[in-house]
């Protein structure tokens, strides 16, 4: 099989280079392209790169050169497009190591309309999950004991043989073809955060099958290319640059879907409806408009000299690719023609009454019908309840 690995990459090149080795001392048979884009790094990344195209035919690489990062979200869409030439890629992380067998396992289950999810083995930094193995291998390549690893895995991996279950997440395999259909990541993520939820929720849409492998599998030190990085912040800490743009990729997927990421236990996407909501606020602060406006199509505010307004387009209009000086309405005459139409009152407003508009859609799908109804301290009027989910697949 011929497959492309997709990997951006910036200041993590000591990840990189031992994601390479892993790769070409585990491919078996296969044909791998390792495709590369470096995000402006400082740290040796593309010498490395372009010594590596000049000794590996199988290695291309492209340089964003600054000075504005573009971020994994716009560099995998520009591997795929630009740079890979296998009708089968593969969004791969530098701080994964390929374990021997992987590519067997996804050439046996993947197709056209299915996507091969590898089974990631993890240290304990993160919550346990019944859709990976907790084993702990280290978390920096130096510390990566792999003669000790590839004799665990082999006494394991027939444990795995042809167990698949449901579910999605990196390191996922996939035409190129079912990728570019959709039209790949949506830029309103970049840099990062959030494009892969998107996109997951789009490709279920789509009807796109979703196959995670457990014979197949990596070694995942996890979140070193940017939430942990060791050049961007201290040893086990959250860098502030990944705080601040997961929740500004937070606050859009809440625009775009009308919900908060949701998946099951596998990590099998949960998409509930997406309706065209509006908010009334009365009395409102700049705090509750902060708050509410990312859940609803439009909002109506009783700010007619603009100063709430201005002030929240000020701070929040360059954090998002949406309008917001449409989506606030906010003179006397304005109304809201949305089909479901929820009023607030600042005034009586509850940390409640916020935990029921976020779980609104749901509601709505398993009990609403047309009509006016009382939730909590808001109103609710419902004149149609028509879902736009789908209109959402394609860019």
């Amino acid at each position: 099989m011929k497959i492309s690995f997709i990997q951006p990459s910036r200041n993590n090149l000591k990840y990189l280079k031992w994601s390479y080795d892993s790769i070409r001392k585990n491919q078996g048979n296969h044909e791998v392209e390792i495709c590369v884009a470096d995000d402006f790094s400082n740290d040796g990344t593309w010498e490395w790169c372009q010594e590596r195209m000049e000794n590996d035919a199988h290695f291309k690489a492209i340089r964003n050169e600054g000075p504005t990062r573009l971020g994994h979200t716009i560099l995998y869409d520009r591997l795929i497009n630009e740079v890979a030439t296998a009708d089968i890629a593969m969004i791969y992380h530098a701080d994964m190591y390929l374990a021997p067998g992987a590519i067997d396992a996804i050439e046996k289950y993947i197709e056209p309309r299915k996507i091969i999810s590898l089974t990631r083995i993890e240290p304990p930094l993160h919550p346990d999950g019944p859709e990976k193995i907790l084993r702990n291998f280290g978390t920096e390549p130096e510390d990566f004991p792999e003669e000790g690893f590839l004799d665990w895995f082999a006494k394991e991996q027939h444990l795995l043989a042809n167990k698949i279950t449901e579910g999605i997440f990196a390191p996922w395999a996939f035409y190129r073809a079912d990728f570019q259909k959709i039209g790949g990541h949506d830029s309103l993520y970049a840099p990062q955060s959030k494009e892969d939820s998107d996109i997951f929720n789009r490709f279920m849409l789509d009807g796109v099958e979703f196959i995670q492998t457990w014979e197949g599998c990596v070694y995942h030190m996890t979140c070193r290319g940017s939430r942990y990085n060791p050049t961007l912040t201290t040893v086990g800490k959250e860098s502030n640059e990944w705080l601040a743009q997961n929740m500004r990729s937070t606050r859009n997927f809440i625009r775009k879907w009308g919900h908060f990421v949701k998946h099951d236990s596998m990590m099998k996407p949960i998409i509930p409806p997406k309706y065209d909501i509006g908010i009334k606020i009365t009395n409102c602060n700049s705090e509750l408009l902060e708050l509410l406006e990312p859940w609803c199509s439009t909002i109506l505010i009783d700010d007619e000299m603009q100063v709430l307004t201005t002030h929240y387009l000020d701070k929040e209009q360059k954090n998002t690719d949406y309008n917001l000086a449409d989506k606030i309405k906010t003179t006397p005459l304005d109304t809201l023609q949305n089909e479901i139409v929820v009023t607030v009152d600042k005034n009586t407003f509850t940390d409640y009454d916020f935990q029921i508009l976020q779980q609104l859609p749901e509601i709505i799908q398993a009990n609403g019908s047309p009509g006016t109804y009382v939730l909590s301290n808001m109103s609710l009027k419902i004149n149609k309840m028509n879902e736009y989910q789908s209109t959402l697949i394609n860019l």
